[in-house]
């Protein structure tokens, strides 16, 4: 079946009554300028010179957005006044053309490959489901793609087809002729975010990291030298996307820095400008440059974070993590949007190489990092349950002991049986290192305290002194030789 999706070389739809105007390819927005969210959300600020005539006329605004969000459209100037507005967004296509052409006669013309000669029939579209249904005088007929040189002819475009994505206005003027004209409108289709090429030197335990903004277009529509301001956050927008009762935990970002970027605000938002003019393309993917340090203090670290009561029959590798800050100093020196971060490491030969990726969230200047690159091949952990018990209340706890305020301001102490019901559990964690150099885990075990009736967790024994994170976690920085293992021995009693 002939599909218009499938039109190739031998098949072409020429167009006949078509206004040059509405074909122009060169834009007709005016002083443009962006302000672009990490949201996939942008506004657009368009003044555009124009001559209007007195009194209620009907004004058409090319080249805005394909995604423009119509319900945001404002539009200023002097002694003018907005009456009705439209955004036309069917756009100019050989698929949109013939869905227009259902239930119209138009003309098909076959070529004949031999002799060039050309016959032409007028067709009658029928249908335009996936497949183009026409009626040539007393038959019906499928349009096939059967190798044979064909033309669609049509008479006009229709008037709701545009060219480009288009909005009609129609205006109230008190008096006609020339002024500046601002359209302003929220869109999506333009967003930003930012990316972090890191080199990391283990041996000077330093990195070198350089950002750069990676602007990206799909909105339909190419913005002409542009000013352009990016946003670092996520305003609330389209139903609410802001959270109410806290937000996703970034786990890049240790501790929250307190520092003070030197860069622009706009109310709890960072912002960074585009220092020159520059065209956003549509379809186009843009980088530029804002943060470029050098000799940054950074440390390679190895974690693993358990849950409650996990064994495994297969020892697993442990995360490489590299630590540093953004601090002002002994740091990056800057807030830091939202983005991937990607760590080379140089080999042997000095060249540069991949050693891993992860995305970090807006992070304020002055926070502490711990960025995973991967999985470590030498370190490893095999962490088993080797053995647990009930405990009898008895052992452990029997009674409760409440103090009772009386109304009359005395007081009374009261013993209470009551059982509860308490496990010890041993578990034994095996490190290995097959690195010629001895390491560091910091390992954490979670799940200590996980309901709230569950909140009585104590450590009765431990090969190593570990430090209590809060109440659901305890960790241990367990140093594992050169070619060697290492086991860590924790007996919980808990009553979970």
């Amino acid at each position: 079946m002939f599909r218009l999706s499938a039109l190739r070389q031998p098949l072409v739809i020429g167009l006949v009554a078509v206004s040059s105007a509405a074909l122009a390819q060169s834009s007709a927005q005016g002083e443009v300028s962006v302000t672009i969210y990490n949201n996939n959300l942008a506004l657009v600020q368009d003044v555009r010179p124009m001559n209007l005539p007195e009194g209620r006329s009907r004004q058409e605004f090319p080249d805005v957005s394909a995604q423009i969000q119509p319900q945001t459209v404002t539009l200023s100037g002097i002694d003018i006044g907005i009456v009705e507005q439209n955004f036309d967004y069917d756009l100019l296509s050989p698929d949109k053309l013939m869905e227009k052409a259902v239930g119209q006669t138009i003309t098909i013309v076959r070529t004949n490959p031999a002799t060039g000669a050309e016959t032409r029939e007028q067709a009658k579209v029928l249908a335009a489901n996936g497949g183009i249904v026409l009626q040539i005088g007393n038959r019906i007929e499928v349009l096939r793609d059967d190798g044979l040189p064909v033309r669609v002819v049509f008479d006009k475009v229709p008037d709701n087809l545009r060219a480009r994505p288009t909005l009609s206005v129609t205006l109230q003027t008190a008096r006609g002729g020339p002024r500046p004209v601002a359209l302003s409108y929220l869109t999506s289709g333009l967003g930003w975010n930012a990316d972090y090429v890191a080199l990391f030197d283990e041996a000077k335990e330093t990195i070198d990291v350089q950002g750069w903004v990676t602007l990206t277009n799909t909105s339909g529509t190419t913005y002409t030298n542009a000013r352009t301001l990016l946003v670092a956050g996520n305003p609330s927008g389209q139903g609410g996307n802001y959270p109410r009762y806290g937000g996703q935990m970034n786990g890049a970002m240790t501790r929250a820095g307190t520092e003070t970027a030197n860069r622009e605000r706009l109310g709890d938002f960072y912002l960074y400008p585009i220092k020159e003019r520059t065209t956003i393309a549509n379809a186009q993917t843009k980088q530029v440059s804002f943060l470029n340090v050098t000799g940054v203090p950074a440390r390679k670290a190895y974690e693993y974070r358990l849950g409650w009561m996990q064994s495994y029959q297969n020892p697993v590798s442990v995360a490489t993590v590299i630590k540093f800050s953004s601090a002002g100093k002994g740091g990056l020196g800057d807030a830091l949007p939202a983005g991937t971060m990607r760590f080379y490491l140089r080999d042997a030969r000095g060249q540069p190489q991949f050693i891993g990726e992860n995305s970090i969230g807006h992070t304020p200047m002055g926070s502490e990092l711990a960025i995973g690159t991967g999985s470590a091949f030498d370190v490893m952990i095999k962490p088993a349950l080797e053995k647990r018990e009930q405990i009898d209340s008895n052992e452990w706890e029997s009674t409760a002991r409440y103090r009772i305020f009386k109304s009359d301001g005395t007081s009374q102490t009261v013993d209470v049986q009551q059982q509860k019901q308490f496990w010890r559990s041993t578990m034994r964690y095996t490190f290995t290192n097959a690195k010629p150099t001895p390491v560091t885990v910091e390992f954490v075990q979670s799940g200590l305290n996980p309901y709230y009736y569950a909140r009585d967790s104590r450590i009765s024994a431990e090969t190593q002194k570990g430090e209590q994170l809060n109440a659901d976690e305890r960790q241990w920085k367990v140093v594992v030789p050169a070619n060697g293992s290492v086991d860590l021995v924790v007996t919980y009693v808990t009553r979970h």
